[in-house]
């Protein structure tokens, strides 16, 4: 008998570790198995990014190769569409999702932006960033506004003597985080936020979408001109705004006269400084991204799906002519994308 209840007790223990080890052997095949899975999900949403990057980049490519056929001579019998004619095909740069001649992939958006449509910082003089402090701050506000553009002088000025409420060296070095100050032309848009004062006035402007350092005039188009731009120009509100945009979806601005037709007198008065309507240059960024749509009811016969998506690869260019390569001027994978407002042209209104 205690032979026997040895074996018994033998083979119990046998059964015992053998359901141990099933068990050990199931979770472990169970982890493996979901590492196995993990690492097969990870893979193809790797590869799935990868695919959407090369469709980003090959979309700048093309945006770039759009750029150099703009300036290829076009024959006579290509054109044939009366309408194609009397506007200017440059004016299409103003920001507007666009499709290339060589189609880009499906679901990648680009938008390409005409630096005439832009405020120029490094030409802009005293009286006209005094117009625009105006604009942001109100006529009342004299005083602080001759602060600010005593700081804007020695900032850009090529000397160290500070003007009367200026601010040199001095000041800056004795910041929390001290700096030298430029003494000369600024370098980048948000340098711009550095200068004593600036950086309350222009926290909430998107600096890339309303400035520009690449152009040699100060003058602005209507018709490339960005809706952070038209912001801070003088004489012109959100309703202005909205009326111009709506305005060159169908027509283009070709002189003063026809954007006198929208903005009043007195604002015109305020505004025709800056403008000169047929005005393109050679400086273009180019933004592509895979776009993002907002969900709607579909339900709804007028349902629209505006793009939600906040930043773009972005590119800036400099294009001379259409047989040398573009000059490549500044990248930033993760640049913020200008606003981009959604007109329906038959109401007559901006959403």
């Amino acid at each position: 008998m205690t032979i026997t209840a040895t074996r018994f007790a033998q083979k119990g223990a046998v059964i015992v570790v053998t359901l141990w080890t099933v068990i050990l052997l199931t979770i472990l095949v169970t982890v493996i198995a979901g590492q196995i899975r993990l690492s097969s999900r990870a893979a193809f949403f790797h590869q799935e990014e990868l695919g959407e990057w090369a469709n980003v980049i090959s979309a700048i490519n093309q945006a770039e190769m759009e750029l150099m056929l703009e300036r290829m001579p076009r024959p006579p019998e290509s054109i044939d569409d009366l309408n194609e004619i009397n506007r200017n095909p440059f004016f299409r740069f103003n920001g507007q999702e666009l499709e290339l001649h060589y189609p880009q992939a499906e679901g990648i958006t680009v938008r390409i932006y005409d630096h005439g449509g832009k405020i120029n910082l490094r030409e802009i003089g005293r009286p006209r960033m005094r117009s625009l402090l105006e604009k942001k701050l109100g006529e009342d506000a004299d005083d602080q506004i001759d602060e600010l553009i005593a700081a804007w002088g020695d900032w850009v000025d090529l000397n160290d003597n500070p003007g009367i409420n200026g601010a040199e060296n001095e000041y800056y070095e004795n910041l929390g985080t001290p700096f030298t100050q430029r003494n000369g032309k600024l370098e980048t848009v948000e340098e711009i936020l550095h200068i004593r004062g600036f950086d309350e006035v222009f926290a909430d402007v998107d600096l890339d979408a309303a400035f520009t350092l690449y152009t040699d005039d100060e003058l602005i188009n209507l018709n490339l001109a960005t809706v952070e731009a038209m912001q801070l120009l003088p004489g012109l509100d959100d309703e202005l705004i909205a009326e111009i945009l709506a305005f060159r979806e169908q027509n283009e601005f070709r002189g003063n006269g026809d954007v006198a037709q929208i903005v009043p007198a007195e604002n015109m008065a305020e505004l025709r400084p800056w403008l000169n309507s047929r005005r393109t240059t050679s400086f273009y960024t180019i933004m592509a991204y895979k776009k993002l749509v907002q969900e709607v009811d579909p339900f709804e016969d007028d349902a629209l799906q505006p793009d939600i998506t906040t930043t773009a690869f972005a590119e800036t260019v400099q294009i001379t002519s259409f047989n040398d390569s573009p000059r490549v001027l500044k990248i930033n994978p993760y640049q913020s994308i200008p606003q981009r407002p959604v007109i329906r042209v038959e109401d007559g209104f901006l959403q």
